[in-house]
């Protein structure tokens, strides 16, 4: 039965969520989205399609043929087909680092049966085009159709498109597009997406006055694939670096971009791979990971946090996102649940992207829900705070005290053994402050139930913390006080010595540069709650590397001191070591190029976007040779 307007309608407003279709209903829906889109009015996003919709299809009927043919372009174009100069299959795609690493095996197993090396196998990276695929012959320009025959669109040409770069015709393979910026300004009014008006483009009918004022500005263009800006490197540099690679390859380019082509550059392997019906084996789309789900709610528990804040955790329907097998979310705060309608029975859109913890990104579907008023973990009566729920039980309550002392050594990170399970046992045995667990013996921790190599390796990594250097500014960020993470505390301790900063009063903090009055105010209160707490656990002598306070470093009067500088690229060196160095010598070290930098210290494979950005604002460009000499090490 076909799906009538209001069934796809409710399907396109999420009010038939995709677990309530049938098996036909979805294949339907899907070739309809599919249809829609490559006809330039797409009916759901991409996102949408690829990850909820084609997903799910994927999971019920892997053999479905619109998940093995190229797909067609819909109708809307002439009928009458030609053969294409040369077949333009699809581009397999893969959404996590798993599926290209299993690419990856595949190319380096097909070079072996070829006596290629694997250190051999060459690898080319290009953004991957959001728009209409064409074939150019020179002569004719071809809509891709079923990857065999397509339609003659050539009337494009002759409506005066251009070839991105000003480069010749007659380069193969490639896509219409527009300009993102251009789009933005002059056509988003008009069109709501970019396909829409890269779909206007092809069609017979008369052009509007802003199309043909794109195609005149040269904001509508043809992009010949070879002409697009390009990574090359060997297979184990792509290993490497993988996640700066897709970064670097995605901001190439002022068109719509979907993700990364990856592909070896080996004529050879590419015949040892070839193809099957739909894809090029030797060629792969890796898209962000933006995995999508509607799931279903069981429960929704509260989670009393260090800081006292309550979180909402949804337990839910066991399901598969990016490989793994999600059972629960953490909500944003209890006004969510409460606004939204999130409780037991709910349907939420679950989304888990670049393989980070999962998230609730909207309820679908909402029930009436439960919000607690006492704290799960001390039963302290709870107070709203904006959009959350806390217990202000900040000394007493369990839950945080336990939260606190785990925190302490995961940012410490210079121990093994403390993790939340053995923070419990200690807190179920009398143990409520970091310094109590430094002054503990071997017996003490056997008379708790710890077995006895278990205790002696638990004081091993007692004494690894604190006779191991660690940073003064990481071990001020270990006592979680609000606002002071790792970067605070280091810009903190660059204008005052941590012997100094319990006597600092709230204008002194909010005189350094990046501290607001409110942040002010809450360091210089925290900080005045773990006064004795810190002074404790300074009697166990902990190895601190102490920041060169910002004036002293001054005096070392090296050209660069007090200078901000980015470092950027694949080093000979260790990036790592050459930004601690720096920081000796005074000189701050930034993540990204502003007006306000000084020099940009570039390694290879330099993304040009942070170049460009440089030269905008007139700043000094060094290798790190030149670096190098300069500092002298």
């Amino acid at each position: 039965m076909t799906l009538s307007q209001p069934i796809i309608d409710q399907i396109i407003r999420q009010e038939i969520l995709v677990n309530d279709l049938s098996d036909q209903d979805l294949a339907q829906f899907c070739e309809l989205a599919n249809a829609a889109y490559r006809q330039g009015n797409p009916i759901v996003s991409d996102q949408d399609y690829d990850f909820v919709y084609l997903s799910a299809l994927k999971q019920r009927l892997p053999k479905y043929s619109l998940l093995q043919v190229v797909e067609p372009e819909g109708r809307g174009f002439s009928e009458e087909k030609v053969l294409l100069p040369e077949i333009m299959l699809s581009t397999d795609k893969a959404y996590t680092w798993l599926e290209i690493q299993k690419w990856i095996e595949r190319l380096q197993k097909s070079a072996a049966e070829i006596n290629l090396e694997a250190q051999d196998i060459q690898i080319k990276a290009t953004p991957k085009l959001d728009g209409f695929a064409g074939y150019d012959d020179g002569e004719c320009l071809y809509t891709r159709g079923d990857g065999k025959k397509g339609s003659d669109i050539s009337r494009v040409f002759a409506r005066g498109l251009q070839v991105y770069n000003d480069s010749e015709r007659g380069q193969g393979a490639g896509e219409i597009v527009v300009k993102q910026s251009y789009f933005q300004t002059h056509l988003s009014d008009s069109f709501e997406y970019p396909r829409n008006f890269q779909a206007s483009l092809i069609k017979e009918k008369a052009l509007d006055e802003k199309a043909q004022q794109a195609i005149n500005n040269k904001a509508a263009l043809f992009v010949p694939f070879a002409q697009l800006p390009t990574w090359q490197g060997s297979v184990g540099e792509l290993i490497e670096r993988f996640e700066l690679i897709v970064a670097e390859v995605l901001t190439t380019v002022d068109f719509d971009v979907d993700g990364v082509v990856f592909e070896t550059t080996s004529k050879a392997l590419k015949t040892q791979m070839g193809a099957n019906r739909k894809f090029h084996r030797w060629q792969i789309a890796f898209k962000e990971n933006k995995d999508k789900a509607q799931v279903k709610v069981l429960s929704v528990t509260p989670q009393v946090g260090r800081t006292g804040k309550i979180t909402p955790v949804a337990e839910l329907e066991p399901t598969l996102l990016s490989g793994a097998t999600i059972v629960r979310a953490t909500g944003h705060h209890y006004g969510l649940v409460k606004e939204q309608g999130l409780g037991a029975g709910s349907v939420i859109e679950l989304t888990r992207s670049g393989l980070v913890i999962p998230k609730i990104n909207q309820v679908l579907k909402s029930v009436a829900v439960d919000i607690p008023s006492i704290c799960p973990s001390c039963q302290t009566p709870l107070q709203w705070e904006s959009d959350f729920l806390m217990c202000v039980n900040h000394s007493k309550c369990p839950a945080q005290i336990i939260g606190k002392m785990e925190y302490f050594f995961k940012i410490l990170a210079n121990n093994d053994g403390f993790g939340i399970a053995t923070i419990e046992k200690l807190y179920a045995h009398g143990i409520d402050k970091i310094s109590q667990i430094y002054g503990l013996s071997h017996g003490d921790l056997t008379a708790m139930g710890f077995g006895d190599k278990t205790s002696e390796n638990l004081l091993t990594q007692l004494g690894r913390s604190h006779t191991e250097q660690v940073e003064d500014w990481r071990f001020l960020a270990a006592f979680g006080v609000t606002r002071m993470g790792l970067g605070n505390c280091e810009n903190l301790l660059k204008s005052y010595s941590i012997k100094d900063i319990f006597t600092l009063d709230e204008n002194q903090v909010a005189d350094i540069d990046g501290f607001a009055d409110l942040t002010a105010a809450l360091i210089v209160k925290g900080l005045k709650t773990i006064r004795n707490e810190f002074d404790e656990l300074l009697q166990y002598q902990f190895n601190l590397e102490i920041t060169q306070v910002y004036m002293d470093a001054i005096k070392i009067s090296h050209e660069l001191s007090g200078r901000k500088i980015v470092f950027t690229g694949k080093m000979n060196g260790s990036r790592e070591v050459m930004k601690k160095n720096a920081k000796k010598l005074g000189i701050q070290v930034a993540s990204s190029v502003t007006g306000k930098t000084d020099y940009l210290v570039i390694g290879d494979n330099v993304g040009q976007k942070k170049i460009e950005a440089a030269e905008k604002f007139g700043l000094t460009i060094l290798s790190e040779r030149d670096y190098l000499a300069m500092v002298e090490v």
